[in-house]
């Protein structure tokens, strides 16, 4: 009876502690201060102390620190303690009692494939046509995409408090529930792993994922102008290729039972709304005539015209 005990509790450790425990976002913060610092250090060694990007940068240094006061906002939303919503022994249901064990894809690797995998590309770009604007631009929109959709996706993981589908596993590792004198849950688990076991809506890996890609997608479709009514399959397969993978991390979180399939949803639109807004802030509509580069390209090709013919009369 000993070794069987032994094995059923060898078998529950199995299934139920997580390979990764580090904080959930802490990472995600960290990596956009490295990546805003570099943009600026690339500006100033890479192009030049006076290059038309270190230009462009200091023309938008207030919008860079906004940038970094929303990676500040984002951080204390991750430190706050998110509502605990009531769960009786009647409300621990099946879809909350899913095996905790790790992710297939973890959230250190989502900025590298849905932030940095951009960038990479918003910079190969710059070395073939050299467009200042289109670099500073694209690099501005896509860090302010995911800024904005980790605020807003933290603001009501932490307000509405779901439990994930592996709730009962953190709550309870050993699978003995106990329970407080109004009936709510009493957790005998890790208090970080508990506090994480509130955040299910929305999801973040799907959300992060959508608003990077998102805002990825729209950019290529831009740049090799999808929808010029000429009919190009191949391009349409090219923009929504970026869509393809973001959905896929999201069918991921579903299949380790981190989030509910709803959980993903919400966390998709989010994110596929706010990177096509600020994507739109920044370039034209992928259908235009000019969707290949941002707006201030044209406010600059303008204005130069204007001033050569006010030097002309």
């Amino acid at each position: 009876m000993a070794n069987l005990k032994m094995t059923l509790d060898t078998h529950v450790e199995r299934y139920t502690k997580p390979i990764f425990t580090f904080p959930h976002n802490t990472n995600i913060l960290f990596f956009f201060f490295i990546l805003i610092s570099y943009v600026v250090l690339m500006s100033e060694s890479q192009f030049g102390a006076n290059s038309h990007v270190l230009k462009l940068v200091r023309r938008h240094r207030h919008d860079w620190v906004v940038l970094i006061l929303l990676g500040l906002i984002d951080g204390m939303l991750n430190l706050i303690e998110p509502f605990h919503r009531y769960l009786s022994e009647e409300m621990l249901t099946p879809d909350i009692k899913y095996p905790f064990h790790h992710d297939t894809i973890p959230m250190w690797a989502v900025p590298i494939y849905a932030y940095l995998f951009p960038c990479f590309l918003f910079l190969l770009y710059y070395y073939v046509r050299r467009d200042p604007h289109d670099l500073h631009y694209a690099v501005l929109g896509v860090l302010y995409s995911g800024v904005i959709t980790g605020v807003i996706t933290d603001t009501i993981k932490d307000a509405v408090g779901r439990p994930r589908p592996n709730f009962f596993f953190r709550c309870f590792p050993n699978g003995v529930t106990a329970f407080k004198e109004n009936g709510d849950v009493l957790c005998s688990g890790d208090s970080k792993v508990i506090k994480e076991g509130y955040k299910s809506f929305p999801s973040g890996h799907s959300s992060w994922s959508f608003a990077g890609l998102g805002f990825l997608a729209l950019y290529l479709s831009g740049k090799i102008r999808a929808f010029d009514r000429r009919g190009h399959a191949a391009k349409l397969c090219i923009v929504l290729f970026p869509y393809l993978v973001a959905a896929l991390v999201g069918v991921s979180r579903v299949d380790d039972y981190w989030h509910h399939w709803t959980d993903v949803f919400g966390g998709a639109l989010l994110g596929i709304v706010v990177s096509t807004i600020c994507y739109l802030l920044l370039f034209p509509f992928p259908h235009a005539i000019n969707c290949w580069a941002p707006h201030a390209y044209f406010i600059m090709l303008e204005e130069s015209a204007a001033s050569s013919r006010d030097e002309e009369v």
